[in-house]
């Protein structure tokens, strides 16, 4: 759809210049674009005017967008006590905006006006340049208005960006806080990245993407975890056992270690419940943005339980189970690439994931287009044995980061989210590959026996096996 050019801020309307400066508030690379540009006092609102330039004058200095604590601050120092109160008044009208779904349309008009207005003062100013016959200056003007509004980030050079690349932040990862998923992934996953857990229904998925949150809370890292099936109060307690390794059936019973232990845990957790196929990936990134905004923190890692039964943005025509699937997965993903942040999710297996030892990619159910679009998908497999032990096999599906085809063995106890992964030559493993052999050959030789005892009774023979 091509811009509507207007000439004026009045012709959009107060709401609409509450939603851009929303669209600001929300998006630090779109105020880069518009920041030499903007002019405040198109604002039609006074109020509006002191809250952008608020806006502008935090970001020049510290180079990030204002929380609502620095509002808070900045508003007591305003004297005029009109002033004052419609600024509050107007704060919380844009707050209210930030979860509109319409702040690309808005970003898009108001950009467009910006560079309209850029390029008409270019031509007003030009006229006095044109009576003296300056056009040097008059073609420096036109250029220079034609070019505002520009993406300012231009990407990587290659030639001059050495050491930037080859220092250690290059990705700056978030460590999923075991030591052999982190040496594959270098470092854990990074912003826009996205990873998946890959397992049957019932082996303990939510507790690994809990695990993930908790090892990242522990490290001071602030988590957005959004839940489709499970209440938020019951998400907590999960997390309460995460960091306690208390016993799930026994947590409600120990609130005073909780709140001992919850001291010295460095992040923020937000958990909020959707019911299953009632939202989108964009409107978990609204919520983001919301938290964001309200609590004046940055959220760092997002996780979703699960992307499977979200609903697609929109639904195309003729379209089936497996292209909304995928869909859904690069829209989850296209979020983590708008918050910068990394997300981890869950996905379910097909039917032949039940009955395999090791679950691979042609047994992720619904869309091929989940293993495509992910940066790194770990399976998960348990049988009765593993559960009776608290033992797991996971298997290293994709990873753009590093070797794939991995098979780890795990300690897993499901009761209090207590997960730990070894490296295949580490003693752990070993001994847990040797119990799960010595189980395996006791179910075949059980099976074997009872085979046998069977034939001998219909023909009354001993038969080998």
């Amino acid at each position: 759809m091509a811009p509507i050019i207007i000439d004026n801020l009045h012709k959009f309307g107060l709401e609409f210049q509450a939603k851009i400066i929303a669209s600001i508030l929300t998006d630090r690379i779109f105020l880069e674009r518009i920041i030499d540009i903007v002019d405040p006092e198109a604002f039609e609102n006074e109020s509006h005017r002191w809250i952008l330039k608020e806006i502008t004058q935090y970001y020049l200095q510290y180079k990030d967008l204002p929380t609502l604590q620095v509002f808070k601050i900045r508003v007591d120092t305003i004297k005029n006590d009109v002033l004052k109160a419609s600024v509050i008044e107007h704060l919380k009208g844009v707050y209210m905006k930030i979860s509109e779904k319409d702040l690309q349309f808005v970003r898009e008009q108001f950009l467009e006006f910006c560079k309209n207005q850029k390029l008409k003062n270019a031509i007003l100013e030009s006229a006095e340049y044109l009576k003296t016959g300056q056009y040097d200056h008059i073609k420096s003007l036109v250029d220079n208005a034609m070019k505002a509004g520009a993406e300012k980030n231009l990407g990587h050079n290659y030639h001059t960006d050495v050491e930037k690349r080859m220092g250690e932040m290059c990705r700056s990862t978030i460590s999923t806080g075991w030591e052999v998923i982190d040496s594959l992934t270098d470092g854990g996953l990074g912003p826009g990245e996205l990873g998946v857990i890959v397992a049957p229904a019932g082996l303990g998925k939510t507790w690994i993407l809990c695990a993930l949150g908790a090892k990242a809370m522990a490290k001071g890292k602030n988590i957005a975890h959004f839940t489709m099936e499970l209440n938020e109060n019951y998400v907590g307690l999960r997390y309460d056992c995460c960091f306690t390794g208390i016993q799930f059936q026994e947590i409600k019973n120990r609130q005073a270690d909780i709140e001992h232990k919850l001291k010295t845990i460095k992040g923020r957790l937000m958990v909020k419940y959707f019911p299953l196929k009632t939202v989108c990936a964009q409107s978990l990134k609204f919520h983001v943005e919301r938290i964001q905004m309200i609590e004046g923190i940055k959220i760092d890692e997002m996780i979703v339980d699960y992307a499977d039964i979200l609903r697609p943005l929109e639904k195309e025509k003729n379209s089936n189970s497996y292209s909304e699937m995928g869909g859904i997965y690069e829209e989850l993903r296209q979020v983590a690439g708008e918050l910068q942040v990394p997300i981890w999710t869950a996905s379910q297996t097909n039917r032949t994931g039940l009955s395999e030892d090791i679950v691979q990619a042609h047994n992720i159910s619904d869309s091929y287009r989940k293993i495509m679009t992910a940066d790194f998908v770990l399976s998960l497999m348990r049988n009765l044995n593993d559960k009776a032990n608290n033992t797991a096999r996971f298997h290293v599906i994709k990873n753009r980061f590093g070797p794939d085809g991995i098979t780890l063995y795990s300690k897993m106890d499901s009761g209090n989210g207590d997960i730990q992964i070894f490296d295949g030559t580490s003693r752990e493993s070993q001994q847990i590959q040797s119990t799960m052999e010595e189980d395996d050959n006791s179910v075949k030789n059980l099976l074997k026996t009872r085979w046998n005892s069977s034939r001998e009774k219909q023909k009354g023979e001993d038969t080998n096996f």
